[in-house]
C-alpha cells in the first residue's frame, strides 16, 4: 500500500514544512508517503470563489491515480479515534488499494472532488488553518501506524 496526500496550498509557515516533515519521515518507508502540493487557484475580492474551487478541483482530480481509494478531510466527514483510524488503515491495507488522502483549498472542494472521495475523514469539527490539518494529519497518520506495531509512542 502507498499513501499520499494531496494538498491544496503552495505557501505554509516553515514551522508547518518543519513539522510535516517529522511526522511523515516516520512512516514506514514501505508506504511510500509523499505529499502532492497543488498550487492554490488565483482569487480576487471581485471574483465568487467557486472559480478558484473548480479549477483547484479539476487539477486534484487529475492527479488522483485510476484504483486509489480517496480520503477527503473534510470538517463534515466522519469523526474517527487514533484506534478508528488504526482500523481503517489496517481494513485499506488489507483491500490491496494505495491510498489517496485530500486537503482542499482555502475554499473547500469542488463537486467533483466531494463526489470522487470513498471516504470523508474529520480531523476536526472546526475549521483548520490547511497548514495546521497537514500537520495533524501527518501526526495521526504516524499514531495509528505506531498502535498496529504497538510502539510505545501512544499511551493508554
Amino acid at each position: 500500500m502507498h499513501i499520499r496526500l494531496v494538498a491544496v496550498g503552495d505557501r505554509q509557515p516553515s514551522w508547518v514544512d518543519a513539522a510535516f516533515k517529522e511526522y511523515a519521515g516516520r512512516l514506514p518507508r514501505r508506504w511510500k508517503f509523499r505529499l502532492d502540493i497543488i498550487a492554490t487557484a488565483q482569487r480576487s475580492k471581485n471574483t465568487p470563489p467557486t472559480g478558484a474551487r473548480q479549477a483547484e478541483g479539476e487539477k486534484v482530480i487529475a492527479s488522483i491515480r485510476p484504483g486509489e481509494f480517496v480520503v477527503l478531510l473534510d470538517e463534515r466527514g466522519k469523526a474517527l479515534s487514533s484506534r478508528d483510524l488504526r482500523e481503517h488503515l489496517t481494513d485499506w491495507q488489507f483491500a490491496g488499494r494505495d491510498l489517496c488522502f485530500l486537503i482542499g483549498g482555502p475554499d473547500g472542494v469542488s463537486n467533483e472532488c466531494a463526489a470522487r472521495a470513498d471516504f470523508r475523514w474529520s480531523l476536526s469539527r472546526m475549521t483548520l488553518p490547511h497548514g495546521l490539518a497537514r500537520v495533524m494529519f501527518s501526526e495521526q497518520l504516524y499514531r495509528a501506524w505506531t498502535l498496529t506495531q504497538r510502539h510505545p509512542y501512544h499511551r493508554d
